[in-house]
């Protein structure tokens, strides 16, 4: 590959972390959409901590000591079961009972207009809401990226909110996404200009403010379908990473573990092959490498879009699906396909569990993809650092590791579908992707993801277990 530049939004500068020292990382910076210099704005109207304890995961890991060794804290929760939705408070929401039935409306709570600011439409809704059980955090978290797997008719769509519960005891409510899979009636978007002293949502993601931090957390889901409609949004996940990590520009080198020598069989695509392809999607090419990611997992499981899905594509475009995944994860806020929760609902809507999740170690991943999970991380650099190309926000495929435990990638951000195979040294993968902060070739600041990645998977293949129960970075009961 020839040296180049990723960006989503190459009119938008980066911006430096917000706390430079309290650990809430610059989401815009690390977008995963591949935002070299990304940002975006638009306005739109109990249970314990994780038990302590190690796993045998967790023991038989080389280097697994080092982890969170700088005192960072993560932790996942999600709501799916039919008791996980029944724990919650329902106004008019229906919780079905069976396996990964979810909730849905049943008699609406009320109605409501909403005017999409991008169609300039606007039209009466009936709505319902679930809120979710208080997670109380035994630590101050900084950060929190929500998702949700969902299916929603036409005429139907979701807002997701969350119930933030401050050291002091302030509370707020801060909109995390107004999401439908269709776009021909509501156009998805994150909603940004959200803002207070205690904090500001970054697209799809928010964070404190300097001094400030969130000891408790509730989701609130509402269910919107126009009126007159029978049909019903239909939600079968909703879940959050709550976290803080300081500021850092490495983390411990780690040895090589249980992947070594695996690489699953992930079928390559190339972003750059659809440059200058639906420019109302973002135009292909460095723009998509979120959805160029997210679908070669998506078929890696054997699902995908069908023959009749994909006809709105140019029949001379080379492989549709991508066309397919960047125009139904596009976020009309921010104008890019990089909003994390966003792109997962795209892989969910083929019956997949798709999340956002924030992981502790390269140790981790490891252990998923020894599992035979691939996993999407995003990562930003410098060219110096990789060889290839500089990027200040992009989306790897991690497929695999070699003998010697570098990781083998799936890189979108290539030419033809033939380079998309890459080794990169795992001591520069395990820092770019970690790390939190990092200085640019020009000498200005940049913002690492500090570990976010895509986790992406079928229902019924279980997940393994956690590698550390204080941290927990995915779901912990059997089924994932």
């Amino acid at each position: 590959m020839s040296a180049r530049s990723q960006s989503d939004r190459p009119d938008r500068p980066d911006r430096p972390d917000r706390q430079a020292a309290g650990g809430s990382l610059s989401r815009r910076a690390v977008l995963a959409g591949g935002a070299a210099v990304g940002v975006a704005v638009v306005g739109v109207a109990g249970a314990g901590p994780a038990a302590a304890g190690t796993t045998d995961t967790e023991a038989a890991m080389p280097g697994a000591a080092a982890k969170n060794a700088d005192g960072a804290r993560v932790r996942f929760d999600r709501w799916t079961t039919w008791a996980d939705f029944r724990s919650g408070e329902s106004d008019g929401v229906l919780p079905l009972p069976g396996p990964r039935l979810g909730v849905v409306m049943a008699e609406p709570a009320g109605t409501t207009s909403y005017t999409d600011p991008y169609l300039n439409t606007t039209a009466e809704y009936e709505y319902a809401t679930w809120t979710s059980p208080i997670r109380r955090l035994d630590f101050g978290a900084t950060q929190l990226t929500a998702h949700w797997n969902a299916d929603t008719p036409v005429g139907t769509f979701l807002k997701v909110e969350l119930l933030a519960a401050m050291e002091d005891g302030h509370r707020d409510t801060w909109v995390m996404g107004i999401w439908a899979h269709d776009d021909s009636e509501i156009d998805r978007t994150s909603v940004n200009g959200q803002s207070n002293a205690y904090g500001e949502i970054d697209t799809d993601t928010w964070n404190t403010e300097t001094g400030h931090s969130m000891r408790s957390y509730q989701l609130r889901l509402t269910l919107l379908r126009r009126t007159g409609l029978r049909v019903t949004p239909r939600v079968w996940q909703i879940g959050a990473t709550a976290s803080t990590v300081p500021a850092r520009t490495t983390v411990p080198a780690s040895t090589p573990g249980p992947a070594t020598g695996i690489t699953l069989a992930v079928k390559p695509y190339a972003q750059n092959v659809h440059s200058g392809q639906y420019v109302q999607y973002g135009g292909g090419g460095e723009a998509w490498c979120s959805p160029t990611s997210t679908e070669m997992v998506v078929e890696f499981w054997g699902k995908g879009p069908t023959t009749e899905q994909l006809a709105w594509v140019d029949p001379s475009y080379a492989d549709p699906s991508v066309d397919e995944a960047a125009r139904y994860s596009y976020d009309y806020g921010y104008q890019g396909t990089g909003n994390w929760p966003f792109t997962c609902a795209y892989a969910a809507s083929y019956g997949l569990d798709a999340m956002v999740v924030r992981l502790n170690s390269l140790t981790e991943l490891e252990v998923l993809v020894a599992a035979g999970f691939p996993v999407v991380t995003s990562q930003s650099f410098t060219l110096a650092e990789n060889g290839y190309y500089a990027s200040d926000g992009h989306l790897w495929c991690v497929i695999g590791f070699t003998d010697t435990g570098d990781v083998i990638v799936n890189d979108p951000a290539s030419n033809s579908d033939s380079d998309v195979y890459t080794v990169y040294p795992r001591r520069m993968f395990e820092t770019v992707w970690l790390r939190t902060n990092y200085t640019k070739a020009d000498g200005t600041p940049g913002s690492g993801s500090g570990g976010v990645a895509y986790l992406i998977k079928p229902h019924d293949k279980a997940l393994p277990a956690v590698v550390d129960p204080r941290n927990p970075s995915w779901p912990s009961e059997h089924w994932g």
